[in-house]
């Protein structure tokens, strides 16, 4: 059972809707916007709850969007997500709460500069392989994986990007997942804390097959970021005193 109150589960449900729904727009964005949101809400559900919806919605995306999918271009990312999945284990096993919730705020405030930075690498294997490997290793530790293999993709067409980038946060979710509960941060209450969320994430996700092609993701980026920044910034601050 979850000791979340019926107002966190209510506001967590609310917060997934919203990020499914803006992942489902723009083929990412899930983390981004709820990681740090939740963790205000209620701790508990960073990162194994929102790690397991995250899981459900790549499924559902990858299956609504596998006409335009390149698997090419994402083998090398999924090799790099691997090996940061495996470090982000590790780091994990060796954390104390104090430690988590300061590499929590460092690893969010680090999407942001990523996502901000203006870099544009190109869709190549080294670059797939690194951006895979840093979205691999922040992804496992706070459910945020999308600014590093968001910045290779952001010069490719809407349909691509959302194949692509589901076809990588579906094997990605899944090897979080499994780092996560060999580290001991996925049991039965984080289980029940998906089960309890998991109708925002149908729900965002059923939305956004309405909004794919009216909504324009970079209208709301601004928005995201600032959230994503301030709650990186409590969360470091809380870690730190």
């Amino acid at each position: 059972m979850t000791d979340a109150g019926l107002l966190q589960i209510l506001l967590a449900n609310g917060v997934i809707l919203a990020g499914a729904c803006l992942q489902g727009v723009a083929g990412y964005g899930i983390g981004t916007l709820c990681a740090p949101l939740l963790f205000l809400i209620y701790p508990a559900f960073i990162p194994g709850p929102l790690t397991l919806n995250a899981a459900l919605l790549t499924v559902m995306m990858l299956v609504r969007n596998r006409a335009s999918l390149s698997f090419r271009d994402v083998r090398f990312a999924i090799g790099g997500d691997i090996v940061g999945t495996l470090l982000a284990g590790f780091t994990l096993m060796a954390l104390s709460t104090q430690g988590f919730e300061l590499a929590f705020g460092l690893l969010i405030l680090l999407a942001v500069a990523l996502s901000l930075a203006g870099l544009r690498p190109g869709l190549n294997a080294r670059s797939s392989t690194l951006a895979g490997a840093a979205s691999g290793y922040m992804g496992t530790i706070t459910a945020v994986g999308g600014p590093p293999i968001a910045l290779i993709y952001q010069d490719q067409q809407g349909p691509l990007v959302r194949a692509n980038l589901s076809a990588f946060f579906t094997f990605a979710s899944f090897a979080s997942i499994t780092a996560l509960a060999l580290a001991g941060f996925i049991r039965q209450r984080e289980l029940a804390l998906f089960l309890v969320t998991a109708p925002g994430v149908i729900a965002g996700f059923a939305l956004s097959g309405a909004l794919v092609n009216r909504v324009p993701f970079q209208a709301m980026r601004p928005l995201i970021l600032t959230i994503a920044a301030l709650a990186g910034g409590a969360a470091l601050v809380r870690g730190l005193t």
